[in-house]
């Protein structure tokens, strides 16, 4: 089944050059920072470029669940009347997170310190994926979870009535566990202190300065030392969301990989704790052009152009770059598949608890379509074939997770035979326009009555 209903085969056929303007979503992880962050304000909040993909309007849903207000203006444009630190009431039903591991986790963070109780749930994906990484320290803060076996979802949350600020270490790089931390922190009194070893994406601690909470960032032979001060007042804000780098990976690599393309991809939030994909194409001989660069919201964006690149090499990504980039691992390992030599992916363990085990899911559906694939407990290697080389021809399955579902529709368009999908319906939940974006740039993507 799909992530929200009866699913929707698809096959991508091998398609023409891909030209033209590709005007991807909005950013999903500063979507889902700015309703949460808005929610927790005191004033009036106006986001313009929401990404209104399926995970987003989830979190949208929850913020309701807690008493804010949350108005759709429409064409992106929200509004959000918040309730402010501590101020969150207590949800009359459960809070249905649909396929979103970060939307769940970043709100059960910004509950864990107010008086409320909230159980938390979500599609087939999400209860299958583990929660004690968050859950173990919002424990510390003084909060309580009861969820199913190996810390799963359905899950109650008891808040801390009162909670006190913590000192935590993050284990393995995760962002996800960095914001819940954070966000936690917000209603805890003193200073709570957050270090990671490898740096994450840092919008929430971007987001969280620019409502006005006083956090810091030091760069020690610790690692980076986050400190954030609780109890503030947060006030609204006026956000303009960058455009996605993760969605944007698709139309990019796609253009790399299929033969006389030139694609313009605008307004790209360029944040260096999330490009590193770019970086990465770029090293293999990718023809990836920045264009305008330019500061919007504190972040840096720029309009990225991508050229067919016959001539592409297999590398071996740095496995420190993993933190920056681990969305993007599918679709690097698609172009892989188009360059030649070994492209060597390491430290992504990460990837085996996504919305699927996505080494997995990748080396499988690679393998069918006829190229060869090593993998490990964190990491896989994929043997290029050159440019055109690729079979194709397989059926592939996505196990509810939209990158899969996408990264093999990219494959598909670039392959010498029609690439099919068992269900690309999840597609939605962070990226809507896909299939129209991918269809006026001159991609074949049909849906089928073929599972």
């Amino acid at each position: 089944m799909s992530a929200h209903g009866t699913p929707i085969p698809m096959m991508a056929e091998p398609a023409g050059p891909l030209t033209g303007t590709a005007d991807v979503p909005g950013d999903k992880s500063i979507s889902h920072r700015s309703l949460i962050l808005g929610a927790l304000s005191v004033g009036e909040t106006r986001i313009s470029g929401l990404l209104e993909g399926q995970d987003v309007l989830d979190t949208a849903k929850a913020m309701r669940a807690f008493g804010a207000e949350i108005t759709d203006l429409g064409g992106g444009e929200w509004r959000v009347h918040g309730v402010g630190v501590g101020g969150f009431a207590e949800p009359e039903t459960v809070i249905d997170c649909g396929n979103s591991g970060t939307g769940v986790r970043l709100i059960m963070g910004a509950m864990a310190t107010s008086p409320v109780t909230a159980t938390f749930s979500g599609d087939a994906s999400l209860n299958r994926r583990p929660m004690a990484r968050v859950t173990d320290p919002l424990a510390l803060f003084g909060a309580q979870a009861v969820g199913r076996e190996g810390g799963r979802l359905p899950m109650t949350i008891i808040g801390a009535r009162d909670p006190v600020p913590v000192r935590y270490e993050v284990p393995v790089p995760s962002a996800q566990v960095k914001s819940a931390v954070l966000l936690a922190g917000l209603n805890a009194p003193g200073r709570t202190v957050v270090i990671e070893r490898e740096p994450t994406r840092d919008h929430t601690e971007r987001m969280l300065a620019g409502f006005g909470a006083e956090i810091t960032t030091e760069v020690t032979d610790e690692g980076r030392i986050i400190t954030l001060t609780g109890q503030p007042e947060l006030e609204g804000q006026t956000i303009t969301v960058p455009r996605d780098p993760s969605s944007a990976a698709f139309p990019v690599c796609a253009a790399l990989i299929v033969p006389g393309s030139d694609v313009l991809v605008p307004n790209i939030g360029l944040n260096p704790t999330r490009a590193g994909l770019f970086e990465t194409l770029r090293e293999m001989g990718a023809d990836l052009s920045y264009e305008n660069p330019r500061e919007e919201g504190g972040e840096p964006v720029a309009d990225l152009r991508a050229r067919y690149s016959p001539g592409m090499k297999g590398i071996a990504v740095p496995p420190e770059r993993a933190a920056s980039m681990i969305d993007e691992y599918p679709v690097l390992s698609v172009v892989a598949a188009f360059a030649e030599g070994r492209t060597e992916m390491r430290g992504v363990r990460e990837l085996r608890v996504k919305e699927s085990d996505r080494i997995d899911a990748m080396a499988v559906g690679l393998r069918a379509n006829g190229i060869e694939v090593e993998e490990g407990e964190d990491w896989w290697i994929v043997t290029g074939c050159g440019a055109g080389g690729v079979a194709g021809g397989a059926t592939v399955a996505t196990h509810l997770d939209h990158r899969i579902a996408m990264s093999f529709l990219c494959l598909g368009m670039a392959a010498q035979s029609p690439v099919h999908l068992d269900d690309g319906q999840p597609i939605a939940t962070s990226f809507p326009v896909f299939e129209p974006l991918m269809t006026a740039l001159g991609a074949r993507i049909v849906r089928t009555e073929r599972p």
